[in-house]
């Protein structure tokens, strides 16, 4: 029933039917559909899909506001930098790199760095799972796939569900490491990176592993 036809009904102005709509979160047709269920799945074995993905971060000059919870002195001009991250589908094995870009030639050399580190720990990458960011559609990104023999795979337009793993693991970087502690410079935050990384793949209980650490899927 549309709001007309609910004013009409009720013999109240359309006005005083919209605004309760709106507070009600049902003024868009769309807040009334359901929301496609989620659908959770997990390859067979390690190194069957790797998900790639890339999260921009404020460069640190002093300690920000999410630490102090003070605007007021906001620094300003000190940039971008761009967690580019890359987890095992299967036993959530994570490998990141904090890089001056988000262009095909960064995100090529992570690919490949990051297949060398998987190879390093006994896994062969068959396929990566990106979304349709150009970096990734570049001629140099899939030259490198073909010479590395992984299959590109892309997400579907506007569902960054669909690499749900990358984005959760980006969340869990930004909440236990990006933003954990009040840094003094993007050079102190990039020296926590490494360790923070052996912490999450060989001591963090995963809930979808049974409370175990990716490394313990190899």
């Amino acid at each position: 029933m549309t709001s007309p036809a609910i004013a009409f009904a009720l013999c109240l102005p359309l006005s005083s039917v919209g605004l309760e709509l709106r507070r009600l979160g049902l003024n868009r047709l769309s807040r009334l559909e359901p929301k496609p269920p989620v659908m959770r799945y997990e390859h067979e074995k390690p190194g069957d899909m790797i998900h790639l993905d890339i999260k921009k971060l404020g460069r640190i000059d002093g300690v920000g506001h999410r630490i102090t919870g003070d605007r007021s002195r906001r620094q300003r001009g000190a940039g971008w930098e761009y967690l580019h991250v890359c987890v095992d589908d299967n036993s959530r094995l994570a490998y990141s790199e904090l890089l001056p870009d988000e262009k095909a030639a960064s995100a090529t050399c992570f690919l490949i760095r990051a297949v060398g580190w998987f190879e390093r720990h006994g896994v062969t990458v068959d396929r990566v799972l990106t979304d349709n960011g150009g970096c990734y559609r570049s001629r140099l990104f899939l030259t490198a796939c073909r010479y590395l023999g992984v299959r590109p795979k892309k997400t579907r337009p506007y569902t960054p569900r669909t690499n749900g793993k990358a984005e959760r693991f980006i969340q869990t970087s930004i909440k236990e490491w990006a933003y954990s502690q009040a840094y003094e410079s993007s050079a102190e935050r990039q020296k926590h990176l490494n360790p923070w990384l052996n912490f999450y793949n060989n001591q963090r209980p995963h809930t979808a592993l049974k409370r175990k650490p990716p490394v313990s899927r190899l």
